[in-house]
């Protein structure tokens, strides 16, 4: 596939999970990659198990989200390895503490901010003048569980997550007629790192039911880091031009069709988060 060829995409977290796959299905569609993650080992094992192309380019970076100065590096050493920057996935982030809040370590409550809203921001901000003057962009970034709904015991996550696609749905409207899209991917419960630590907290900490989702997400037929990146694939080509300020499950909704309903999409606040009124419950309290 050539979906991605010469297209410049830097991805956060990119070193294992969701953010390794990504970054193989961006290769794979021709892409040039930067990939961003704590581990440095684990960056250069994943970008040797890419298959070598003489035509494209994998640099990888050593960074922590949770240093509010590594958003500037990223982007400096982005700019330093690409002319230009068209694919921005902010995909790092962290589960951060389960329990009540009140219960909950504060330090560690506000790395999760640090890491899961106040760096993807840092980056946008860094990358968005960039692709301004490109006239193309392309910005996703992942949620999660939380961010459409109350998530009891899971406060930080479930905030922070909300607050990330509010700024990606404002950032839209900030960005319109300059080419760049920007669009949020809630990729369902995955066998991640982030699930195992649910499953290690308990339901004691995670309640009974958060718990028990996070062991039949283990089981076969949960929810595939496949079909989340080849949604953030499809966003990130041409085949997504138009498409933003938009929340997209890659587990539940049928975005396989988007690129046919962009006059919808543009004119309607379909898959927005939004306040519900009595009118649309149908209650009439006049």
């Amino acid at each position: 596939m050539t979906l991605l060829s010469g297209r410049n995409c830097l991805i956060t977290g990119g070193s294992r999970g969701l953010g390794a796959e990504i970054a193989t299905t961006f290769w794979e569609a021709g892409a040039n990659l930067m990939l961003v993650a704590r581990s440095g080992p684990s960056l250069q094992e994943l970008a040797s198990r890419l298959s070598r192309r003489p035509d494209q380019t994998v640099a990888t970076l050593s960074a922590d989200l949770n240093d509010p100065s590594s958003p500037d590096r990223i982007a400096a050493e982005a700019f330093a390895t690409f002319t230009k920057l068209d694919v921005l996935v902010n995909n790092a982030g962290i589960q951060g503490p389960i329990g009540p809040v009140w219960e909950n370590d504060w330090a560690a409550w506000e790395s999760v901010f640090q890491i899961n809203l106040f760096a993807p921001v840092a980056l946008c901000r860094r990358c968005v003048p960039d692709m301004a003057r490109w006239k193309r962009g392309k910005i996703i970034s992942v949620s999660g569980g939380g961010a459409t709904g109350p998530r009891a015991r899971f406060s930080a996550y479930a905030t922070a997550k909300a607050g990330l696609v509010r700024f990606s749905e404002t950032l839209a409207e900030e960005t319109r007629g300059m080419g760049i899209d920007v669009n949020c991917v809630a990729p369902g419960a995955m066998n991640t790192d982030i699930l195992g630590a649910v499953i290690e907290a308990g339901p004691s900490a995670a309640g009974q039911r958060e718990y028990d989702l996070a062991v039949q997400a283990r089981r076969p037929g949960a929810a595939s880091p496949r079909r989340a990146a080849q949604l953030c694939l499809l966003l990130a080509s041409a085949a997504g031009d138009g498409i933003t300020g938009k929340l997209i499950s890659a587990a539940w909704d049928t975005w396989d069709n988007l690129p046919k309903h962009k006059s919808d999409l543009e004119r309607t606040d379909v898959y927005t988060l939004r306040r519900i009124v009595p009118g649309d419950r149908g209650l009439d309290w006049s």
